[in-house]
């Protein structure tokens, strides 16, 4: 969720700006079903190509989407994806004696650059150029190319993370906000292979979700020319969200667990380990996908939601 507010006026035009034709609109309700190139988009809103490149460097501009360059029969192509579902735009500004506008903090973390790690065959890695380790040896898992990862998987085990916290005195959170790109692990691919995906923050597991399937009936929209055809080829995005009240994934409520549990401020980190429990029901792995891969042009993005005392 992106926070507007009047207090911020240049960002709250550029917002506006971008929202303000019918196009630019026509082209956020088309990525909020997944990624596509300009090509992709202009053929779907029978639009010039170039009226969509256009209006897609107004919307990156603020902020609303993101694009990254990806390898086309004829060079490169520019793909397009979303970056929030929702904005929430606050044109009253802080009310006397209350807190002031509400900050997020943000860390972009790539998936190579895990710090524990527990993994059994099947299991690998890739960068955007080639596999970095032997595909099924798990010894690899520790090897220091690990970091240059756009793409890890496991049958069984997990990954993870420790994200730096670094927020001003005094700040007050409202919510802590975790996005990936997630699917199962199956030998090559499995449309129908079910797996329980666990993700737990600061040794509570906020929620799990069933995936279901290792997705490779098309290409990732971002996969390198070099992955080949018959291997898994893309996720989909989980937002997971922990609020004071509840944990939501995608916007519905998947857990109880409330963001004090999380005692995010008493450490200058969060650990945060992606992975399928030993006693899960559905033991189907996973696939974690950086910006480099998939169908979503991101690595795995933290944002903490927090106030400050008003002055």
């Amino acid at each position: 969720m992106q926070e507007l507010s009047i207090e911020d006026p240049d960002r709250l035009i550029a917002v506006a700006h971008a929202l303000s034709t019918r196009p630019r609109v026509d082209i956020l309700r088309l990525l909020n079903a997944g990624s596509l190139n300009i090509i992709e988009i202009a053929g779907r809103l029978e639009l010039p190509v170039s009226t969509v490149a256009s209006n897609v460097k107004v919307l990156e501009a603020a902020g609303l989407i993101r694009t990254a360059s990806a390898p086309a029969s004829r060079g490169s192509m520019k793909v397009c994806t979303s970056t929030s579902g929702n904005i929430l735009i606050s044109l009253g500004g802080p009310k006397a004696g209350s807190g002031g506008q509400t900050c997020v903090y943000e860390v972009d973390m790539p998936v190579g650059h895990y710090s524990d790690c527990e993994t059994a065959p099947t299991c690998g890695m890739a960068s955007a150029e080639g596999l970095i380790i032997r595909e099924d040896e798990p010894a690899g898992f520790y090897h220091p190319k690990r970091i240059s990862a756009q793409i890890i998987w496991l049958s069984r085990g997990y990954v993870e993370y420790l994200l730096p916290v670094d927020l001003p005195a005094g700040a007050e959170l409202e919510a802590l906000e975790l996005s990936m790109e997630l699917c199962s692990e199956a030998p090559n691919y499995d449309q129908s292979w079910t797996s329980d995906i666990s993700v737990r923050v600061n040794g509570v597991e906020i929620g799990m979700w069933s995936c279901p399937g290792d997705f490779g009936d098309r290409r990732g929209r971002l996969n390198p020319q070099w992955w080949p055809d018959g291997s898994t080829q893309y996720g989909m995005l989980t937002v997971w969200r922990v609020e004071p009240g509840m944990t939501t994934l995608n916007q519905q409520k998947i857990s109880d667990i409330s963001l004090s549990m999380l005692q995010v401020k008493e450490s200058p980190k969060v650990r945060l380990r992606i992975g399928v429990n030993p006693e899960a029901v559905n033991q189907g792995g996973l696939n974690l996908f950086g910006r480099e891969f998939g169908d979503y042009a991101q690595n795995i993005i933290m944002k903490i939601s927090y106030t400050l005392p008003a002055e």
